[in-house]
Parts: C-alpha cells; structure tokens; sequence
C-alpha cells in the first residue's frame, strides 16, 4: 500500500512568493500604460476585449483537439466549454459598445449589460474549472464509458448554454428579467455589485483555486497556468471592488491582467505542445531505429544495409569506391554446443562491438545472419578495406577468456571477404555476393583470414596460405 503524499508547503510557498512577484510588476506596468493613454482609454477595452476573445477561442479549441486524441481527459472539455462560453459572453460585451462596432465614436454604451456578461463570465468559468478539477481527481476511475461522456459533456454543454441564455435574458432582452448593476447615466455602479456579486466572484475564485491546489498539488505544469489565472482573476476582481465609477483605471487594469493571464496560459499550452512534440518524435526516433537495428547487436540489420548499398550504388565511381566486407564467425557452432546459446549471444556481441568500433560514422556495420556480419565501407579503395578487415581480425581474435570480460569462453576467429565496386553497372545484390565468396574461400582456406575477390582471369595459383594471411580469391 502506498503512503499518501504530504502537500508540498514549500512550492505553494514559491508560488504565492511568484504571484506576488508577477502581479505586482503587471500591476506597476498597467498603471504607467492606462495612465499614459487616457485620450485612447474609451477604446482600449473593447480593443482589449477582442484580443481576449480571439484567445479564449484558441484555448478552447486546443483543449477540444487534446481530447479528441486522449479521451481519458475529459476534464479538458470542461475547461473548453469554460472558454468557449466565455468568448460568446465576450462578443455580447463588444455589442454594448454599439457606436464602437459602427467605427463611429463611443458616446454610447450600455454598461450595466457589459457588467452583466463580465458577472455571468466569471460564474461560468469558476463553476466549469471546479467541474474540471474534479474530472481530473477522478480520470483514472471508471467514468470513461461512453455513456458516461455523453451524460457528462452533456451536462457541462447544458450548464455553459443556461449561463449564454441567461446572461442574454437579463442584459436589456428580457424586460420581465433586469439586473441593475450600474447607472448608465452616471456610471456608477450599484450596490449590489460592489457590497454582494464582486465580493462573491472573489470567493469563488478563491474556492476554485484552493480546490484546484489541494487536488493537483502542484505537480503538473499545466496546472500552475490554472493558478496563475485564478490568482489574476481574483487581483481583477480586488482592483474592481474599490471603484465607485466604472470607467476608472481600475476596469481597464482588470483586462490587461485578464488578458496577460490568458497570454500565460496560452504559453504553457505551446509549452505543452512543444513536449508532446519532442516525446512523439523521441518515440518515432527509437521506433524507426528498433525497425533498421538488431535487436541483440544493435548494428544495422540486412534490410537497411541493403537499402544503404542501393543508395550507394548511384555515387561509385574509380574515384570514390565503395567495398563491402562480409565475415562469419568461425565454428560457431561449436560454441553454442559447447557453452550453449547464451554464451554464444555474448560473443555475437563483442564481434559486433570491435566491428562497430572499427568503422566511421559514414560506414554500416551489420548483422546480415546468425553469426554473419556486412560492412560497408564508402570511399574506400581495396587496399584500405583489405587493411581494416585485417585490423578487425587481429582484434578480434586477440581476445579471450582471460581478456574480454567474461564475454568470451574461449579465443574466437572471424573469417572475413572483400570486393571492392568501382562502377554502378552491378547490383548491390552481386557485390554482397561476391564478397561472401570471398569469404567462403577464406573458410575453405583454412579460416582467421582475410581474403579479396577478383576477377578469375586474373586469379593466381597462390601459395601455402597460412593462418591470418590476406589473400585474393580466385
């Protein structure tokens, strides 16, 4: 059973520490812009608001698009139709700015519905981030049903569209339903707003932050967006709380810190994209590599090395030469009888490590069968390739059991072939072929050496071939 896990006291810490910070810099910042722009101020909120508009917009449609593509996270459909509504609410306070819209000057505006849609917006997105929060608590309970999504999506669609309906019902278009909250006229707002509804917005931000903390508590990075924006709307909400008129510096504050919380939001959001991206191309960067390896070796495996050599086959040419070695472990067999297959796994994989450490970066090592390994080598002439198969059979058969960390059981030789391509008329299929009858001429010759492939008019009789010695194959 696991033990519960404590609250994290010192990042809450740090995060009101960071709050305090931020809002206090916005807040300087705000005043000195506001204060700088008082002929552009009448404007400067529906401006403003259309920004936020656009924003809450885009916010609600990536949430819609994540859960589209893991619908285990219902809880983000809360969080969309919480910004979703709280952009139509937007656009019924851009149409209290009537004279605005018609680009004539604002003279006219009906306050007290921009008031009503800024109260109900509130409302709808504290309720829909607390139903968020407790989607999240319960994500890996067995609510993800179907039917449970239809009840639940349902629930929240009807909730965020009896919240649009009401607030139209009672900004001027319903005459048996009015919510006086500001005097037109004078500009000043009620007391109903300014002793009860903005004292209770604040209360439920405060609830739906304190809620969101004690759940998330404060592990997830896309959570700490959701304090910051409950943290800024409820600083909005303590700028308006003092303002008699509601054309003070205080309402234009509160959105330039709605709008700088959504900003926030918006950046951790990239953020997370940003993550996503870097894990999925992380995943399709070690699938594709699983998919052209080894699995046991980690070298390339036959198709890919095939595929390497068609490539090649377009860029040889006496200038630039390609040679493709192919070796086979000796009585192999053997070993695997003698010590049984996990041993002979461990030496198929110390001879494709001296093979990999032999070649450079723009080379291919592979294992191409059981026992048999390809190399090949680009831009290299005969006489190099010749020189690193005899390096790499050195090495290899240098080692034993005393030297090689217990991954060999006895000393092992590799018998290893040559052809080197100098024109593209050949298939990569032929070069694989004839150095691989090399390498069966090297086996026939006594094993532990390297033997190149040429033409059989200009074979030679040879010599007594001792072991280790690199001969042509006739």
């Amino acid at each position: 059973m696991h033990a519960k896990k404590s609250f994290p006291y010192n990042r809450l810490f740090i995060f009101f520490i960071v709050c305090f910070l931020v809002i206090g810099i916005l807040y300087v910042l705000s005043s000195q812009i506001i204060r700088h722009m008082t002929t552009m101020a009448p404007a400067l909120f529906p401006v403003m608001t259309i920004f936020l508009m656009v924003f809450h917009i885009l916010i609600a449609s990536f949430m819609v698009m994540k859960y589209l593509c893991d619908n285990h996270r219902l809880y983000l459909m809360a969080i969309a139709c919480a910004f979703g509504g709280s952009a139509v609410l937007m656009l019924g306070t851009l149409s209290s700015y009537s004279d605005w819209l018609l680009c004539t000057s604002i003279s006219r505006v009906n306050y007290n519905d921009a008031l009503i849609y800024y109260f109900f917006r509130n409302v709808l997105m504290s309720v829909l981030f607390i139903t968020s929060i407790v989607l999240y608590h319960y994500r890996h309970s067995k609510i993800h049903t179907l039917r449970n999504h239809i009840v639940i999506l349902s629930l929240i669609a009807g909730f965020t569209l009896f919240i649009l309906v009401l607030s139209w019902l009672y900004a001027s278009h319903y005459p048996g339903m009015h919510m006086r909250l500001i005097d037109n006229m004078t500009r000043k707002v009620s007391d109903l707003w300014q002793q009860y509804l903005v004292v209770g917005l604040m209360l439920c931000w405060c609830l739906t932050l304190g809620i969101m903390l004690a759940i998330t508590k404060l592990r997830n990075i896309f959570w700490y967006s959701g304090y910051f924006f409950c943290a800024f709307y409820i600083f909005t909400l303590f700028l308006l709380w003092p303002d008699v008129f509601i054309d003070g510096f205080g309402w234009y504050q509160s959105r330039l810190f709605e709008t700088s919380a959504t900003l926030f939001l918006i950046f951790v959001l990239l953020c997370d994209v940003f993550t996503l991206y870097r894990e999925s191309n992380t995943k399709y960067q070690n699938s594709y590599q699983n998919s052209i390896r080894d699995p046991m070796t980690r070298l390339f495996n036959r198709s890919y090395f095939y595929d390497t050599l068609k490539q090649q086959m377009t860029k040889v040419s006496p200038a630039t030469p390609v040679s493709v070695v192919v070796c086979d472990l000796d009585h192999f067999k053997r070993i695997n009888d003698s010590y049984g297959h996990l041993q002979g796994d461990k030496v198929i994989q110390f001879a494709a490590r001296v093979l990999q450490d032999a070649v450079r970066n723009e080379d291919i090592a592979a294992r191409i069968g059981g026992e048999e390994f390809a190399l090949m080598l680009s831009g290299t002439d005969a006489d190099t390739a010749l020189a690193i198969a005899e390096r790499i059979r050195k090495t290899l058969s240098s080692h034993d059991e005393h030297n090689s960390e217990g991954q060999l059981p006895e000393r092992v030789t590799i018998s290893m072939g040559v052809y080197t391509a100098c024109q593209p008329e050949l298939s990569p299929e032929l070069w694989v072929q004839r150095a691989d009858e090399a390498m069966y001429q090297a086996k026939e010759s006594g094993r532990n050496r390297v033997v190149a492939w040429h033409k059989p008019a200009e074979a030679q009789v040879s010599p007594a071939i001792v072991p280790g010695e690199t001969v042509a194959a006739p």
